[in-house]
């Protein structure tokens, strides 16, 4: 079953590499994201993607996350957290190569906990991605529930979860 807007966020542990403003091209030890501890108290803008590196996710959907965090961030959101069914090493690099830094976290859910959690996992393996993928998403947490949800309705394409949508949400 998919959450909804008004469910509680289940407890998922994410991996992530931060970012290090002293040593950028720097891969420290990845860190452990807990949806629960640490979105316990805060708005998050949880933004979900099929693929690093994809054309779609590359092109269309995060470079406007980029550009717009500090907006984003200034209508009270805490956290952005961009998260894939890659690893958090392939999410470190591609974050490097969009220029995130330390505007968004770029976390893995290489073993799919998350999508099976939420239900919004997306199975690719006719395209050669594997079956473990989360659909093209976007959620608005706020103290741990879901405030507002936004699913593409082809995850191929970027309508409902671009970032000026968000904004408007917000």
């Amino acid at each position: 079953m998919t959450i909804k807007v008004g469910d509680e966020f289940p407890q998922v542990q994410l991996k992530y590499i931060p970012f290090d403003k002293s040593n950028p091209d720097a891969c420290t030890s990845p860190q452990i994201l807990d949806t629960k501890k640490d979105f316990a108290g805060k708005k998050v803008l949880l933004i979900g993607v099929p693929g690093a590196f994809s054309p779609t996710c590359s092109v269309q959907h995060l470079p406007a996350y980029v550009t717009k965090a500090s907006e984003i961030k200034g209508k009270g959101v805490d956290k952005i957290v961009c998260v894939s069914g890659n690893d958090f090493f392939v999410m470190s690099a591609w974050g490097k190569e969009e220029g995130v830094q330390d505007k968004i976290i770029m976390a893995g859910d290489a073993n799919g906990e998350l999508g099976r959690a939420t239900g919004l996992s997306l199975d690719l393996t006719k395209v050669a991605m594997g079956p473990v993928r989360l659909t093209r998403f976007v959620a608005i947490i706020d103290n741990g529930k879901v405030a507002h949800l936004s699913i593409e309705p082809d995850p191929t394409d970027v309508t409902v979860t671009g970032a000026d949508n968000v904004i408007s949400a917000l």
